[in-house]
């Protein structure tokens, strides 16, 4: 495979409603999308999943653009995906940037071999079970009333954001009105572990997890709290690399790791955890970060990978934007399932007329 010119655009996408954690509030999307191109100019997409603001990680879009213009996509002209993740090694940190170009170019190679990606990935998996994120919202009314319509549409999963302040009631609520649903809570870091026996309270609900509810790049508090509290620790930001993956499960740090494609640094990464995970007995699941469709479609061919047990944040465009990027858009059914596609590569066609009409930077490296 040879890699002769890779584009990038960065579009602003809004989204139907903001969704709100316990640190900030997005009601717009700044993406960077990655194109590749081979000498027979087929092509492969990827997706950049880095914030607005570095609030989730220290990448953010405005580090993501220069880092992919001038460093990484000069690297990786010529080199199968493989061999990218290797090239890229000795540029640390932005895995998000990375991520991008690395999955495009896996999406590049499945479009030449003429299978889809989840085949190629080594997924097996012809039908994923799908969860749904749902941001900290204005009332919890608001939050009930949201939880039923999903529910109404099929997924089988609800994770709500909580924070300080908007936790233990917020939880209490849900279970009065829904005793029996799969339930998880997702901290983004707001906790400390002299929080402990608040979170201890939490095991009364029987969540399926509470993830990441101390900080972002702490290993070693998480185990300290997994021993004081029964509800399961997933957890997220932390898990950056496969050595993070091993460090956690033998400090007993949680018993559950969600795989973000773009925050261990693209598909090849996020296999060796997958499958670290599955030999060490814990089940994985597949986080969302507001993807576009593009991105959306990496995260369905992930998730098909063994591992990949507990339902995910992988759900419907029509849940974030008014038009996706892709067509068809992303769909799931009346059991809240999506099934991945049989077509070459991502599966979806991209809609480079919509995208051409929500870009604001471009750059091309030959």
């Amino acid at each position: 495979m040879t890699i002769t010119r890779i584009d990038l655009v960065e579009i602003r996408l809004p989204l139907l409603t903001p969704f709100e954690t316990s640190v900030g509030r997005t009601t717009e999307r700044r993406i960077i999308l990655v194109r590749v191109e081979d000498d027979r100019e087929i092509e492969g997409w990827g997706e950049c999943v880095a914030e607005e603001l570095p609030l989730y990680s220290e990448e953010w879009t405005g580090s993501a653009w220069p880092a992919l213009e001038t460093i990484l996509a000069p690297m990786a002209a010529g080199a199968d995906p493989e061999r990218i993740r290797h090239l890229f090694e000795p540029i640390r940190g932005n895995r998000m940037a990375k991520a991008a170009i690395e999955s495009a170019a896996w999406d590049l190679r499945a479009r030449q071999g003429g299978v889809p990606l989840w085949e190629l990935l080594g997924g097996i998996d012809r039908e994923i079970p799908c969860g749904v994120s749902i941001g900290l919202q204005d009332s919890t009314e608001a939050l009930l009333a949201n939880i039923e319509r999903e529910l109404a549409a099929g997924y089988q999963r609800i994770k709500i954001k909580i924070k300080p302040g908007r936790d233990l009631d917020l939880i209490a609520a849900v279970r009065d009105r829904f005793p029996d649903v799969p339930l998880m809570a997702d901290a983004n870091s707001a906790y400390r572990l002299s929080d402990a026996p608040l979170l201890r309270k939490l095991d009364a609900f029987k969540l399926t997890m509470i993830e990441q509810p101390l900080a972002h790049d702490d290993i070693v508090d998480h185990a300290k709290l997994q021993q004081q509290i029964e509800t399961p620790i997933c957890l997220d930001e932390s898990i950056r690399h496969v050595r993070d993956a091993q460090h956690a499960i033998q400090l007993g740090a949680c018993r559950v790791i969600n795989i973000k494609m773009g925050r261990v640094g693209g598909h090849a990464m996020a296999r060796e955890i997958e499958d670290l995970c599955r030999g060490k007995s814990i089940p994985v699941w597949c986080g969302g970060m507001l993807e576009s469709g593009i991105g959306r479609a990496h995260n369905i061919a992930l998730s098909t990978l063994p591992g990949f047990t507990l339902p995910g944040d992988v759900s419907a465009s029509a849940r974030y934007w008014d038009e996706d990027i892709i067509d068809p858009p992303v769909t799931v059914s009346a059991q809240g399932t999506i099934r991945p596609s049989s077509l070459p590569g991502i599966g979806y066609r991209v809609k480079r007329d919509r995208i051409d009409q929500l870009a604001v930077r471009r750059a091309t490296i030959d």
